[in-house]
């Protein structure tokens, strides 16, 4: 329950991480808002609170016409339909807009509200934003077009070789026309930032001792994975001094230009080069009190699942079970239904081959009966089309959020865990993680645990980058999670 200090407080902030958990209604004005509510602030002797919109209605107040709580409760959001309609517009034709100054016009705010709105429901910014979708069509431009190499980076919106080739190697770890030698390549060399952690990454990649679906022999990662046309083994040395990651590409058929994309999409959410956490580190090294968080661990960056569907699957897995345990159950479905790829791996299983299952079969393996259930139903929706999830989506993290909230077996730690290491967006906290709250004691010298009001309390000041500070915290406790 929060106390009407916390609420106040949030209130006053302006926090849209508080909108649903309670409503401020305005003596003076005799309307309700949401926390986030834009509209000047009341003084607080005029302001009182509720938990729900009927509440608010009986005691006579009515709905704002600013923040439209009443279309927020009816899961309609006006705002995020209009900066998803434009993240998706500029996904199409990235080359049509020329800078956060084009966007802001097209959602009708100022460039302070656009990077607000951006940062909340995609947790990035508008220029970042663009940067991906300029980068994500010159690369297939690069693998499937026939102008060269140039004109696919000026076609999608770049405005100089200079520009395209270190945005592009920044974003891809290749070259452009090292990229589009993946046509007809079965292998590839990615560059890695200078203050990647290669060591760490690697220990944290190799989640099944038994070497079911993947193997590390010193700095040589070996990882069976499905592909377009079929099973594959991406073989993987990491070399640091050489500051690269060469991937050769295993299989026992020709591969074409669809496999090698993906291939190398695969490698990047492995060996995450996208990311850069030096804005994160930045901000901590001025912040009394919180650079010991990322003392010793600078240049961390969070794994992401090989895909969309091996995270939900290793996040219904991981549920209320230790990790040893976990890796146990994962590795066992990994055996049971997973396509057998090159070198006696086998490659985690697709939706389609879980959705063949039975309960009882994975019940005879050591899983519950509701886990098993939750994993074969949400495989099944997954085939049937009734849950999708879309790698690359231009879905915003709150309505994705929102839409994983209705599958059964997913909760609040599931969503966020799911957003932060299958979908990598930046700005999440799994409420509720056992590792974290462990962390936070420690950290915060706290002598019990924070419940769910003062985790979220606690990790705000490190947003718009809590996905990294939740990484970080966990690895504080060598808890790989």
């Amino acid at each position: 329950m929060l106390s009407p200090e916390v609420m106040l407080d949030r209130f006053l902030a302006r926090d849209h991480t508080y909108d649903g958990r309670f409503l401020t209604a305005v003596k003076t004005t005799g309307i309700y808002c949401l926390p986030s509510c834009p509209a000047r602030s009341p003084l607080p002797r005029n302001v009182r609170f509720f938990d729900s919109e009927p509440e608010a209605r009986a005691a006579g107040f009515r709905a704002c016409k600013r923040c439209r709580p009443d279309r927020f409760y009816r899961d309609e959001d006006p705002e995020a339909d209009n900066v998803e309609k434009v993240a998706h517009a500029i996904a199409d034709a990235p080359a049509a807009w020329e800078g956060a100054t084009d966007i802001a016009e097209a959602v009708g705010v100022g460039s302070t509200r656009l990077t607000e709105l951006f940062r909340r429901h995609y947790h990035t910014t508008p220029a970042a934003w663009l940067q991906r979708q300029r980068i994500r069509q010159a690369g297939h431009a690069l693998l499937f077009g026939r102008g060269n190499a140039l004109d696919c980076g000026l076609s999608s919106g770049f405005e100089s070789a200079s520009a395209f080739h270190e945005n592009f190697r920044r974003e891809t770890g290749m070259s452009p026309g090292a990229y589009r030698k993946l046509r007809r390549a079965t292998s590839f060399s990615i560059t890695l930032p200078d203050d990647f952690r290669v060591d760490d990454t690697l220990n944290y990649l190799v989640r099944d001792e038994g070497g079911v679906g993947e193997t590390l022999d010193g700095r040589r990662f070996r990882k069976a994975v499905c592909l377009t046309s079929g099973p594959a083994i991406l073989d993987c040395v990491a070399d640091p001094a050489a500051g690269s990651v060469t991937c050769r590409v295993v299989a026992d058929r020709t591969l074409c230009a669809n496999d090698l994309a993906a291939a190398h999409r695969i490698v990047i959410r492995l060996f995450p080069i996208d990311v850069d956490p030096g804005p994160f580190e930045r901000r901590l090294a001025r912040t009394r009190g919180m650079s010991r968080l990322i003392r010793g661990r600078r240049g961390l960056r969070i794994p992401r699942t090989a895909t969309l569907y091996e995270g939900i699957v290793w996040t219904i897995v991981g549920q209320q079970v230790n990790l040893a345990f976990a890796h146990s159950l994962r590795a066992t479905l990994i055996e049971l239904c997973g396509p057998p790829a090159p070198n006696g791996l086998r490659a985690h299983p697709r939706a389609e081959d879980v959705a063949r299952l039975d309960v009882a079969d994975l019940a005879r393996r050591r899983y519950s009966r509701r886990k098993a259930e939750y994993v074969i139903d949400t495989s099944r929706a997954l085939v049937e089309g009734s849950l999708s999830l879309v790698e690359g989506t231009t879905e915003p993290a709150t309505r994705l959020e929102r839409r994983l909230l209705r599958v059964r077996g997913i909760g609040p730690w599931s969503a966020n865990y799911l957003l932060m290491r299958g979908f990598g967006f930046d700005d999440c906290v799994p409420i509720g993680d056992v590792a974290l709250l462990a962390a936070l004691v420690r950290f915060f010298d706290r002598e019990t645990r924070p419940d769910a009001d003062e985790t979220r309390e606690l990790m705000r000041p490190f947003a718009p980058w809590r996905s990294l500070a939740t990484f970080h915290f966990w690895k504080s406790l060598g808890d790989p999670a």
